[in-house]
């Protein structure tokens, strides 16, 4: 999913798409690219919308990287789900998504075969984030005092922005009509469908803010050597 606009990293994807924004020398998306097909992926569809040509005349039919890459163009904004609805079919086996946006050194044949290996329509890898809160927690009850934790140390899981969707999930979503993965997801819930959670333990940073993208500088070429 590489057509979103990148706001958030303000002047650094005004001319440029965040997908190929230079991190370790070479475009972001590149690396997602060449992770895949070295893992023995071949099959690409990129949806593009955002500076669209950009990436097109970049990766091309996808030969130089070794794979087979075809293009799903987003006329307008779709959010993060709604390329899913350009498919003129869905595919008869699972496939793997995944924002524009993602470093890691997931195994995604391990992803593959976890879902794989569950009666879920869907798979949603996650992290687990944790957050220090540096005061001391107050537990109350009407007005009264309860517990005290003294700095403690939260932890959840969050979407890793990478799913494996079977071919029901597209059901989900109508042509042309933006809507994000999260949405689609629950209607899958909704609809009483299953979805199967996949925590990852590999590297993963999700470039979505200035931070995010200095960090991914500095560890890039320890990551990816």
């Amino acid at each position: 999913m590489a057509g979103g606009l990148g706001e958030r990293l303000g002047a650094l994807t005004r001319d440029v798409p965040k997908p190929m924004l230079n991190v370790g020398g070479r475009p972001l998306l590149e690396t997602i690219v060449r992770n895949v097909v070295q893992q023995g992926f071949r099959n690409i569809y990129i949806s593009v919308n955002y500076k669209a040509e950009t990436i097109k005349d970049y990766f091309a039919d996808g030969a130089a990287f070794g794979a087979n890459i075809q293009y799903v163009h987003e006329t307008e904004r779709l959010g993060t789900a709604g390329a899913l609805g350009l498919f003129p079919a869905p595919p008869d086996l699972p496939m793997i998504v995944t924002n524009g946006d993602i470093l890691t050194t997931i195994n995604y044949g391990a992803l593959l075969d976890f879902h794989n290996g569950t009666p879920a329509e869907a798979t949603m890898a996650v992290r687990e984030h944790k957050v220090h809160v540096p005061y001391g927690v107050v537990s109350t009850s009407d007005g009264f005092l309860q517990a005290i934790r003294e700095k403690p140390t939260e932890s959840w899981f969050v979407s890793a922005g990478i799913y494996v969707i079977g071919s029901s999930v597209f059901g989900h979503v109508a042509p042309g009509v933006s809507i994000d993965m999260p949405t689609v997801l629950e209607r899958v819930i909704a609809g009483k469908g299953r979805v199967a959670v996949y925590p990852i333990r590999e590297y993963w940073l999700d470039i979505g803010r200035l931070e995010d993208f200095e960090q991914a500088h500095a560890e890039f070429h320890e990551v990816f050597p």
